[in-house]
């Protein structure tokens, strides 16, 4: 299972320098990805997490962590797509992929927030025809060759995007959600899944064999399939329902808890933990402690 870690897009400690120097330190370490997330606006009188009161545009933070590094992938998990026309995402995609080299991994969730949605002027709604068309636009998009798309939801009129993509077909989509008809549309349509931080344990575990018997079931090789699990962690904290809790022994037990059900790669998102995601903070003390936690749980040891 590859060990990967959450980019600083969310409160305090989101700011140029924690970007760039987390991600370089990161890359360091020896971590697999670098995963950030997108929030637009919480509406007046909604009830969120702290993690979700002041969060970076994923896209472009994870551009600005690309021109610093060479090697570590980096990935949103996940961009709603309702929000945005297939089109738009797939050149900016495609453009973070070309200045990156080939390292950007592409989430995608069909939204719940309510009022984002009136915001966006969006509706999520048919999921699923939805979701597909949305993924045949950017495919056909990211071959760089001369495209024509007339669907349902979206047309694209005779046009080449360029430049295409680095990573041929561009860059792996995978595509959130729990229920069980979106775990068995990233089973057919995706290169993988990705799970919400809200996943318990057992929902990763039935997810990901729910997922895998999708592909199967769709003509693909199962154990091709990535499964991508955001972690929350709660470092010195033991909670017994939260597998990556506790001393760092504790921690890394409860890695391999995810990797013995079927996890692909695990990324632990400090975004998640209140000393460091919330944006009412002490900078200094959220720094601290993040480098604090990366290097104590880092993949090389």
């Amino acid at each position: 299972m590859l060990i990967s870690c959450g980019c600083p897009v969310s409160g305090v400690w989101a700011d140029p320098l924690s970007v760039t120097g987390f991600a370089m330190r990161a890359e360091e370490l020896g971590y697999h990805g670098l995963w950030s997330f997108q929030r637009l606006l919480i509406g007046a009188g909604q009830d969120l997490e702290p993690v979700y009161r002041s969060v970076l545009d994923p896209l472009l933070a994870l551009t600005y962590a690309a021109a610093r590094t060479t090697q570590i992938r980096l990935g949103v998990a996940v961009i709603n797509l309702p929000y945005v026309s297939p089109t738009y995402l797939a050149k900016q995609a495609s453009t973070l992929d070309v200045l990156c080299g080939g390292r950007f991994d592409l989430g995608l969730g069909t939204g719940w927030s309510e009022v984002e949605f009136t915001a966006t002027g969006s509706d999520p709604n048919p999921r699923g025809r939805r979701t597909a068309e949305y993924l045949e636009v950017l495919r056909t998009l990211f071959r760089g060759e001369p495209a024509q798309f007339d669907g349902e939801f979206y047309t694209v009129p005779p046009s080449v995007m360029a430049p295409k993509p680095v990573q041929a077909g561009g860059p792996p989509i995978l595509l959130g959600g729990g229920a069980d008809v979106a775990l068995r549309r990233a089973g057919r349509l995706a290169d993988g899944w990705v799970s919400s931080s809200r996943a318990s344990l057992d929902d990763i575990t039935r997810g990901a064999q729910i997922v895998r018997r999708a592909a199967e079931e769709s003509g693909r090789d199962p154990d091709s399939v990535r499964i991508v699990v955001r972690g929350v962690v709660k470092a010195g904290l033991r909670d017994e329902n939260v597998p990556l809790s506790g001393t760092w022994d504790q921690i890394r037990a409860g890695a391999q808890r995810y990797a013995e059900a079927g996890v692909t790669e695990l990324f632990y998102d400090l975004n998640w933990d209140p000393f460091i995601g919330a944006p009412d903070g002490d900078p200094r003390a959220a720094g601290e402690r993040a480098e604090e936690i990366l290097t104590a749980l880092a993949p090389n040891g």
